[in-house]
Parts: C-alpha cells; sequence; structure tokens
C-alpha cells in the first residue's frame, strides 16, 4: 500500500506507537461527524470498549467510502473515552481491531478523555479526516 501523504515526525524523536505525529497531504478533504459504536440501524451491539471501537472504525470506514475513501486515506483521528482506564486496559485489544480494520496505517490521533456522551452507552466517539489524493 502506499501512503498517499507525507509523514511528518522530526528525525530526532523517538518513533511513535501506532501514530503519527502530523501528516502532510493534498487533494478532497473528508471529514466525519463523531461517530460512535453503534450499527447501521443506531443500535449498540456490545457494550465491550473493544467491540464499540470495532464498530466505530467500521463505520467511519463507511462513511469515508461514501466519498470514494480507503483508510490509507486517514489523516487524523480524534478519539473521545468515557474512561481512559478502560482505554488503556484494552489497548490489546484495540490494536488488534485497528489493525484488523484500518490495517497499518498509522494518522495523526489525538484521544481526550470526556465526562460523558450523548449516547450514554457509547464508550467512545471518533472523529476522522480523510484527504484523497488529486
Amino acid at each position: 500500500m502506499t501512503t498517499p501523504h507525507e509523514i511528518l515526525h522530526p528525525s530526532h524523536w523517538k518513533r511513535t506507537p501506532g501514530y503519527s505525529n502530523g501528516i502532510a497531504a493534498s487533494g478532497r478533504m473528508v471529514f466525519t461527524g463523531g461517530i460512535i459504536g453503534w450499527n447501521a440501524a443506531q443500535e449498540f451491539e456490545s457494550d465491550d470498549f473493544t467491540a464499540q471501537a470495532r464498530q466505530c472504525l467500521e463505520n467511519i470506514l463507511a462513511v469515508l467510502a461514501e466519498a470514494g475513501a480507503r483508510p490509507e486515506h486517514l489523516v487524523r483521528l480524534t478519539w473521545y473515552v468515557t474512561s481512559k482506564a478502560e482505554y488503556l486496559a484494552s489497548l490489546k485489544g484495540l490494536g488488534e481491531a485497528y489493525k484488523a480494520t484500518i490495517g497499518r496505517h498509522y494518522p495523526a490521533m489525538a484521544l481526550l478523555q470526556v465526562a460523558g456522551l450523548v449516547e450514554d452507552r457509547a464508550k467512545l466517539e471518533i472523529e476522522a479526516t480523510a484527504v484523497i489524493p488529486a
């Protein structure tokens, strides 16, 4: 897979695990709203953090596909989690879910713990930005 953008990482910085510090890209920009881990019928199939994260990522890919974007076009993900502790306890499963859906493509990412989300059962919400090369 060829990356359609440039990863920005100062050469003297330590390598980052599973994300990029910055991305430079040009082309058609695609933005998602906050995507949560429910299915297409807007029903939660699980209250498990990793299962909801996998569904979030699958939902993001479905939205991106509407614009002709693929996982490698992702340039930024912003994660909002209701529990930092639950996120950290789920890292192994999250890594597996991420690689199964997105692959080994690591956009710029940020993660924030929030007091709550609009949907009470949601454990996380992710916003995505993609750039489809011209």
